[in-house]
């Protein structure tokens, strides 16, 4: 009978846990999907916890910003860095050299770090220098947890589809702290709510 009890509280919880991170997937203005050479992964939004880091990202892909930006630094079993629109559009003013110290036309934001949340594989983060409150533009998508960027990096998404996607993205150099040479691309990235 408890065995009974533990498995449907388990049930309850593992449910409400599940609702609650769907929820920000069912909501198409807040979800991102972002074109990949393999397909597309769909990222869900956290404005909950990061207002103002979720309001700069879809006004930069609304702006088109960060289409065909490259994953500049890709780092395996950690991470993959990008959205430096400054000098990562392979398009137009690439610069192998520049690319991971720009930004974006709009201004650097103060910190919104979580103390809840953690970081986990899929978990979308804002990139930044020394100063807590320089992130813009760039972000980057945990391959695994890292428990030392919890509460010093600002959270704002979890992909929710297409991490098998994520997984391909090539892998830079680890002795030159991941720098990739002819670096991958966000192809296209768009809103859901704005459609195709």
């Amino acid at each position: 009978m408890q065995l009974k009890r533990l498995a449907t509280c388990f049930v309850v919880v593992f449910g409400l846990v599940t609702a609650s991170v769907s929820a920000y997937a069912a909501d198409p203005e807040n979800t991102m999907i972002i074109t990949l050479k393999d397909g597309d992964v769909t990222v869900a939004l956290r404005p909950d916890l990061a207002p103002k880091h979720v309001e700069q990202i879809k006004k930069l892909v609304r702006q088109g910003a960060y289409d065909n930006v490259a994953f500049h630094r890709v780092i395996d079993g950690f991470m993959a860095q990008t959205g430096d629109v400054k000098f990562g559009n392979m398009n137009s003013g690439f610069s192998a050299d520049a690319v991971g110290t720009g930004g974006s036309d709009l201004p650097d934001l103060p910190a919104e770090f979580s103390q809840t949340e953690r970081y986990q594989r899929g978990v979308v983060g804002m990139a930044r220098s020394q100063d807590p409150d320089s992130a813009n533009s760039q972000f980057f998508i945990m391959f695994a947890p890292a428990p030392p960027l919890d509460g010093q990096y600002t959270i704002v998404g979890n992909v929710e589809t297409g991490m098998e996607l994520v997984d391909k993205i090539k892998k830079g150099d680890a002795a030159q702290n991941g720098v990739v040479t002819d670096p991958d691309r966000m192809i296209k990235v768009r809103i859901a709510a704005d459609g195709k």
